[in-house]
C-alpha cells in the first residue's frame, strides 16, 4: 500500500509551495524535487514555480529559464562589483525579454548603462520596473537612463520606481501606468514631468523626493491627472508643479509650498488649482522645524509644509486667510509658537460651521478666548458660533476669569459650549476650585486635568 504522502493528488500536491514564506521559497522547491523522480516530476512541470530568476548563479539561471517555459518571468539583479560577460544575467536573451512581468535592479552607474544596453528589446508584458543607481556605491556619479531600455516602449507598465538615475522619462505608450516614484533623480525638467503625465492618464499613485523644477513649462499648460488618489512632494518647493496639474476633488496631497512671507492680499497662482479641495472639515496646524498644515475633509487631504522665514514669529495660522474653511469643523493646533503678533479673530470669524477648537502645546491660549469672547468683537458679532467642544492644554498661566466670561457671554447670545477640557501641565498656573465650579455653570461638561 502506498505511504500516505503518495497519495496526494499531484494536481493538489504542486500547490504546496503556494503557502510558502517567500523567503526561502526557491531553496525549498529545489530540495522538493530531490525527493524522488514523481515529485521531481510534480514540481518541475509546474512552471509558474520557476519565474523568479535573480541570476546569482549561471547553471541555476539556465534551468530556470528552461523550466519557467513560456510563463512571465520576474528578473532581481544586485550587482556592486564588475559585470563581466559571463555574468549570468546575459543569459537573458530577447525571446526571454518578451516574457518579463517585473524587473528590479541595484547597481553601479557603469553596470547599469551596460544592464541598459542589452535590455534594449521590447518587453510587452512588462508590469513593475524598479531601478537603483546604488549611489552608495558608486561615487562616479549617477547613471542616465535613455529611451534606449526596452526601445522606450511599455505598454503595459503599471508602476516605475527610479532611484538615483538622470532620466528624461523618454518612455511612450504609459497608458496603464498607474504608480509612479522618483528618488534623487535629475534631471527632470517641468515640461518633460507634464509631457510624461499626460502619457499616463490613469496614474493614481505619485511620490517625489527630488527637486521639484520651478519652471520651464508652457505658461497657462494644464494637465489632469484625473485618476490621481494619492500625491507625495518631497524635496523642495512645489507649487510652481502644482500651476500645471489639474487636482480631482478625492485626491490626498502631501507636498510643499512656499506661501509669501509676509502675507500679501492676493493668492499665490497655485491655491488657485487647490480650490478643488474646498470644503476642509479638519485642520492641524504641527511645530516643528518648518510649520505644517495638514486639511482633510470629504473631498480629499493636503498636508503642506511652510516654508517660513526662520525670524517670523508670526503664527502659522494667519495663513488659514488663503484657503475656504467655511466648512471647518475642527481645528486642532499642535503649536508652542506664539499667535500674539496676529490676533486669530479673522481667521476664526470665517469658521462658521467650527463645532471643535483644540489647542495643545499653544503658549498663548488667552488670545484664542479673547477672539471667541463676543464682547471683543466688532458688534457684539459671535465668532464660530456653532463651537460646542474647546480643549486648551496649557503650560503657562491661564486667565481662567477670561475664559468664565467669554463661554458666559457666549451662552448669552445662544451659543453655549457643551463641553471644555482644561489640562494643566506643570507650572501652567493654579486653578481653584471655585474657578471651576463657576465655568462649570455655563457648560454642560467640564474636564480639568492637572498634571
Amino acid at each position: 500500500m502506498a505511504s500516505p504522502i503518495n497519495r496526494i493528488p499531484p494536481e493538489i500536491l504542486v500547490l504546496l509551495p503556494d503557502f510558502w514564506d517567500a523567503y526561502n521559497k526557491d531553496k525549498n522547491i529545489i530540495t522538493l524535487t530531490h525527493v524522488c523522480w514523481v515529485w521531481r516530476q510534480v514540481f518541475t512541470s509546474r512552471s509558474s514555480l520557476w519565474t523568479r530568476i535573480d541570476c546569482e548563479d549561471k547553471d541555476k539561471t539556465r534551468v530556470y529559464l528552461e523550466r519557467s517555459r513560456s510563463s512571465p518571468i520576474d528578473l532581481s539583479l544586485r550587482r556592486d562589483d564588475d559585470l563581466s560577460l559571463h555574468d549570468p544575467f546575459f543569459q537573458i536573451t530577447p525571446h526571454t525579454m518578451g516574457r518579463l512581468r517585473s524587473l528590479s535592479v541595484k547597481a553601479t552607474m557603469w553596470n547599469l548603462s551596460d544592464i541598459a544596453t542589452h535590455l534594449s528589446y521590447p518587453a510587452p508584458l512588462l508590469e513593475r520596473m524598479s531601478i537603483d543607481g546604488d549611489y552608495e556605491h558608486d561615487s562616479n556619479g549617477i547613471p542616465t537612463l535613455t529611451s534606449a531600455l526596452f526601445g522606450g516602449d511599455l505598454p503595459s507598465l503599471r508602476n516605475l520606481h527610479l532611484e538615483y538615475v538622470c532620466t528624461e522619462l523618454p518612455w511612450r505608450n504609459m497608458v496603464n501606468l498607474t504608480s509612479l516614484k522618483l528618488i534623487d533623480t535629475s534631471p527632470v525638467s517641468m515640461s518633460q514631468l507634464l509631457d510624461f503625465f499626460e502619457t499616463a492618464p490613469h496614474l493614481y499613485e505619485v511620490e517625489f523626493r527630488m527637486r521639484i523644477p520651478t519652471s520651464g513649462a508652457q505658461d497657462g499648460r494644464l494637465v489632469s491627472l484625473a485618476r490621481l488618489e494619492s500625491m507625495s512632494i518631497d524635496g523642495g518647493p512645489s507649487s510652481a508643479l502644482l500651476d500645471h496639474l489639474l487636482i480631482p476633488v478625492r485626491a490626498r496631497l502631501r507636498v510643499e509650498v512656499v506661501l509669501p512671507n509676509p502675507l500679501i492680499e492676493d493668492h499665490p497662482g497655485f491655491l488657485d488649482n487647490l480650490r478643488n479641495l474646498l470644503g476642509f472639515t479638519t485642520i492641524q496646524l504641527n511645530d516643528g522645524p518648518i510649520p505644517r498644515m495638514e486639511f482633510s475633509g470629504p473631498n480629499g487631504e493636503v498636508m503642506m509644509t511652510l516654508a517660513t522665514s526662520p525670524d517670523d514669529e508670526t503664527f502659522p495660522l494667519r495663513f488659514l486667510t488663503l484657503f475656504g474653511t467655511s466648512e471647518t469643523e475642527r481645528l486642532e493646533i499642535y503649536f508652542r509658537g506664539s499667535p500674539s503678533s496676529y490676533h486669530p479673530y479673522n481667521t476664526l470669524l470665517r469658521m462658521k460651521n467650527l463645532h471643535t477648537l483644540k489647542l495643545y502645546h499653544c503658549e498663548s491660549p488667552d488670545v484664542f478666548v479673547h477672539a471667541l469672547d463676543p464682547r471683543n468683537g466688532s458688534l457684539g458679532v459671535v465668532v464660530c458660533p456653532k463651537l460646542e467642544e474647546l480643549v486648551i492644554k496649557h503650560e503657562k498661566a491661564l486667565d481662567i476669569e477670561s475664559v468664565i466670561g467669554m463661554v458666559a457671554a457666549r451662552e448669552s447670545r445662544g451659543a453655549k459650549i457643551k463641553t471644555i477640557w482644561i489640562i494643566s501641565q506643570q507650572g501652567g498656573g493654579n486653578h481653584t476650585q471655585s474657578d471651576m465650579l463657576e465655568l462649570k455653570k455655563h457648560v454642560f461638561r467640564l474636564e480639568w486635568i492637572q498634571r
